[in-house]
């Protein structure tokens, strides 16, 4: 358990142990998250990605994406697409 104390201003100073265990550095930006059993504090950008991970769960396999080389192949493919449509259209 860590102990910050509120300025006059409403500005703390976040323990190191925390910002640490957060993955917080100079410049981030902090989520408070209003949850039934209280306020949680969270790194903005791990929510973010967090929430990503959720809406994309599932997508890799229905796209059959086992692995690396899967991913790149699919890349390579869909660039290869975009550069015909726009070459068929400019002949």
């Amino acid at each position: 358990m860590e102990l910050a104390k509120v300025t006059s201003k409403g500005q703390i100073t976040i323990p190191v142990s925390i910002r640490k265990r957060l993955g917080i550095k100079n410049g981030d930006k902090i989520l408070f998250v209003d949850k039934p059993d209280g306020i949680v504090m969270v790194n903005s950008t791990m929510a973010a990605l967090e929430k990503i991970g959720l809406a994309f769960k599932g997508e890799a396999e229905r796209l059959g994406l086992e692995n690396d080389n899967d991913v790149t192949a699919m890349i390579k493919e869909i660039r290869r697409q975009r550069w015909e449509a726009n070459h068929a259209s400019n002949a």
